[in-house]
């Protein structure tokens, strides 16, 4: 594979949440003082041992909800970050939740040049967010949204979601409509999923609610069309912006760049190699305590393992993948080896191909994503 200087991002994991979405499997705490003392001083001590062998492009403090940290705690943070990334990142995302938006919060993001916020809605409808589980209600997301625009924010992106047990397409509509009222420069809209071991996932196994995939799937194209009617690039399956505000960060993830991560539960991809931190705060801690390496699952990626996932990831991109990059990256014999089953694609109307050289996926082939990313790692067993 040939070998030359990539995009470097550094991903924060910040844990702690109020309470538990009805739909969230994520790694979480509750935010008390003792742990949040705890866990800063162990993203200090994680973030000290970063050897890097090049300054950091961009961040993303995900969770967990990261807005749930005091101004104080955040600052900390922030300046540790900045202490060791070797430049201004050009992008610096921070996730929040509208019930814990405030202007003291947002002034210190402000102070560390935090420049885009991601915040998570999920309706604008109080019906739904209590069928989620979420805290907020939707007064909370006008307050919050103002909020961060006052503080000079000029970059946000809403989450929503849809497919959701008992969503009409009026129901989307009215969600969709509010969000483009509102005007963010980025919205991610992702189909509900039901993970093991959430309370939604209970409530799909007692036969309380039921899953329609033809309506889901109609739900996803009629979002699609009315974000893209609405001026909103659909630049990757669950992603929507506005000309130029595309996510640097997730966009050097899904072109299976590098990033490292920091903090419990935290994936890193880096110098040829993927790996987690333990989905434990005391376990991480107690590895950060004494000096270990906090790693497990660790792989060693092939150059062929990689650029399998350059595909499957590539191909969930608007632009799709260029095979003549694909080749000066990994070289001729090894794109080569996944020709026929971009082919294939083709053939059975799930991809067209542009020029001879740029594969995207039709309209079809989007909403068959998943199996399609099934496919070819079968394939490459």
């Amino acid at each position: 594979m040939k070998r030359k200087t990539t995009e470097l991002g550094l991903y924060c994991h910040i844990p702690f949440c109020a309470s538990t979405c009805d739909f969230c499997a994520f790694y979480q705490e509750k935010p008390y003082r003792q742990d949040l003392d705890r866990y800063l001083d162990g993203m200090e001590q994680e973030l000290d041992w970063i050897r890097l062998d090049r300054p950091i492009d961009t961040v993303f403090w995900g969770g967990g909800t990261p807005s749930l940290l005091p101004p104080k705690d955040l600052a900390r943070l922030g300046e540790k970050v900045l202490a060791v990334a070797g430049q201004q990142p050009i992008e610096w995302t921070v996730e929040m939740a509208p019930s814990t938006v405030k202007p003291d919060k947002l002034s210190v993001l402000k102070d560390l040049e935090v420049n885009r916020i991601s915040m998570g809605v999920q309706s604008f409808q109080n019906s739904f967010l209590q069928e989620l589980g979420r805290l907020h209600r939707p007064n909370q997301i006008y307050k919050a949204y103002d909020w961060i625009r006052r503080a000079g924010f000029e970059n946000v992106n809403v989450d929503l979601m849809i497919a959701l047990p008992g969503q009409s397409e009026e129901d989307l509509k009215k969600d969709i409509a509010e969000a483009i009222r509102l005007g963010p420069e980025h919205l991610s809209v992702y189909c509900l999923t039901f993970e093991e071991d959430t309370a939604l996932w209970a409530k799909l196994s007692k036969g309380k609610i039921r899953q329609d995939v033809e309506k889901d799937a109609k739900l996803y194209e009629l979002c699609w069309k009315l974000l893209s009617d609405s001026g909103y690039q659909h630049y990757e399956i669950s992603n929507f912006s506005k000309l130029g505000f595309e996510c640097i960060h997730n966009l050097n993830t899904w072109r299976m760049k590098e990033w490292i991560g920091v903090g419990p539960s935290a994936a890193s991809q880096y110098q040829n190699f993927r790996y987690r931190n333990p989905a434990d705060i005391n376990d991480w801690l107690a590895k950060v305590d004494a000096e270990m390496v906090n790693r497990e699952d660790v792989e060693q990626l092939s150059p062929q393992s990689l650029l399998q996932d350059a595909i499957i990831f590539g191909l969930r991109l608007g632009k799709g993948i260029s095979v003549e990059e694909l080749k000066g990256r990994f070289g001729n014999p090894e794109v080569d080896a996944f020709l026929s089953f971009l082919n294939s694609l083709v053939e059975e109307d799930l991809a067209h191909i542009q020029n001879g050289d740029r594969v995207y996926l039709t309209l079809k082939g989007k909403l068959l994503a998943d199996r399609i990313a099934v496919e070819m790692l079968l394939m490459a067993e």
